[in-house]
């Protein structure tokens, strides 16, 4: 089956935060994009984050400092143009004794506060466990500790915001498309790919980008191209359990075997605990969490808080592997997470493949790789913009979440208090589309259960991409958290409803 006739401007292949960044960029420089993702968008790496903003402190270790200073720099511009899923985050580090001397911690924090031009976080400050809030549920043992700023990402929804924007500047984004071999034929990219359905089709393209993450090699054999690098696949796992503090803060631990862990609220009844760092080998889907590396986090919980974790406790885990450039480090967590960009111009039509990064850096990779492809594709005409414009539903000052809560509980006054809290902080001033004027659950098609409605829902499916219930409730919302089995139902009931009313 072919594509239109008119070949696309840049043609990028993987549907993770760098692809999804790479397309909204190029598509507002004027370029005819088209996005090919095989899976849902943010299905394998971009969703299994820790889901921090972050410089990434335990890489000035590693004397990774241009590293850690473009993270911090990329933090405030990504709150700015994302302030409905970006916030700032109050991280406390206790001091443990026969680890990191406590001169080294305030050194690297000074370095941390110092490097990326801080403007609107506040700084570090020494405190008093004894006295402060956080505390309370860590082991008496633990006196001192240093409090610092770092952000909080919805990490799957970041790469959903991005696609939704390209689309919006004209891209095309196809998820469920696989890009099965790519070639160069008469100066132009052609992509052979096929859906979830057994369609095939066929798109040509003046550039290919590689934005494949994990399989960024495999699809550099499709394309029949060499590689530039070796890759390293490290896996990072976590653990999902019930909320172990009340405190709005988060936990940067230090672990005996020098690695750093961290404990995180999420979705307001529970706490976030990982990663690990282990070697990958295997398929890349379907990674999950080794009884070993739970064990390994329950652990290391029970190192400081007063009430062990144990994995009894443990109601969800995800994993995701990152895809680091082989630097020859011996350790899992000592490899970069720096990114290259490589450009090759095969028989004149240019294939750009991204390596590595992190979520953190997105934008600016992005911006890069987009910056590369100009040279050579007329149409990419225009100037940088990205770090000003905000992403879908963004458009309000980072210190305006409080207001437009506000706003959405006078103007639906049968939403509860929670359920305004997750629309805002997914859809900021957007959800006002599918809101509507709704004074009750009827008109949004009914309450589905906590919280989602008809009208959100298909509001996903119409304009997010949404295929399958894992999509809605793991990766443009966590309410898998909550749902039953029975309430999954439900939602599949709807799901289905919703496509059977949608056109051929």
């Amino acid at each position: 089956m072919a594509d239109s006739p008119l070949p696309y401007d840049v043609i990028v292949v993987g549907g993770g935060v760098n692809g999804a960044g790479v397309a909204r960029d190029a598509a507002g420089r004027g370029a005819r994009v088209l996005l090919l993702e095989a899976g849902d968008l943010a299905r394998g790496t971009s969703s299994a984050s820790t889901k921090l903003i972050h410089g990434g402190l335990r890489y000035l270790e590693h004397y990774e400092f241009g590293l850690v200073r473009e993270a911090l720099k990329e933090r405030e511009v990504l709150w700015g143009i994302a302030p409905h899923i970006i916030r700032p985050l109050r991280f406390v580090l206790p001091y443990r004794k026969g680890l990191r001397p406590r001169w080294l911690l305030r050194l690297g924090l000074f370095l941390y506060d110092h490097i990326g031009g801080r403007k609107k976080l506040p700084a570090t400050r020494s405190i008093d466990l004894k006295r402060h809030e956080a505390g309370a549920p860590l082991q008496p043992q633990y006196r001192h500790a240093f409090e610092y700023s770092d952000g909080w990402v919805d990490d799957a929804r970041l790469v959903l915001l991005n696609a939704r924007d390209a689309a919006d500047k004209g891209a095309r984004v196809r998820t469920h498309t696989r890009a099965e071999m790519m070639r160069v034929e008469d100066g132009l990219w052609v992509v052979e790919a096929r859906d979830d359905h057994g369609h095939n089709y066929r798109f040509t393209g003046k550039s290919l980008v590689n934005a494949a993450g994990p399989a960024v090699l495999d699809l550099l054999a499709r394309a029949s191209a060499p590689p530039d690098y070796k890759m390293r696949l490290v896996r990072g796992s976590h653990i999902v359990v019930g909320k172990q503090f009340e405190h709005a803060f988060a936990y940067f631990f230090q672990l005996p075997d020098g690695r750093i862990f961290f404990a995180i609220p999420y979705e307001r009844d529970f706490t976030l605990i990982g990663t690990t760092d282990l070697d990958h080998e295997g398929p890349l889907d379907g990674v999950h969490a080794s009884a070993d590396e739970i064990a390994y986090l329950c652990e290391g919980a029970s190192l400081y808080f007063r009430e062990p974790v144990t994995p009894a406790d443990v109601v969800w885990t995800y994993s995701g592997v990152r895809p680091l450039i082989e630097d020859g480090s011996g350790r899992p967590e000592a490899a970069t997470r720096g990114y290259r960009i490589d450009l090759d111009m095969a028989e004149g039509a240019p294939l750009l493949t991204i390596y590595g990064g992190k979520i953190t850096s997105y934008r600016h990779v992005a911006e890069h790789a987009v910056d590369e492809l100009a040279g050579h594709v007329s149409a990419l005409n225009g100037k940088r913009w990205t770090a000003r414009a905000p992403l879908p539903g963004g458009d309000f000052p980072t210190d305006g979440a409080a207001a437009l809560k506000a706003d959405y509980r006078l103007a639906h006054p049968f939403l509860t208090a929670a359920t305004v809290d997750r629309i805002v902080k997914a859809y900021g001033t957007d959800a006002r589309h599918w809101l509507g004027e709704a004074d009750n659950w009827d008109a949004l098609g009914g309450e589905i259960a906590h919280g989602l409605s008809v009208a959100e829902v298909r509001w996903m499916v119409t304009r997010e991409w949404a295929h399958h219930t894992e999509d809605i409730l793991w990766r443009r919302s966590k309410l898998g958290l909550h749902f039953t089995a029975a309430e999954v139902e439900r939602l599949q009931t709807c799901l289905d409803a919703i496509g059977q009313a949608l056109p051929a």
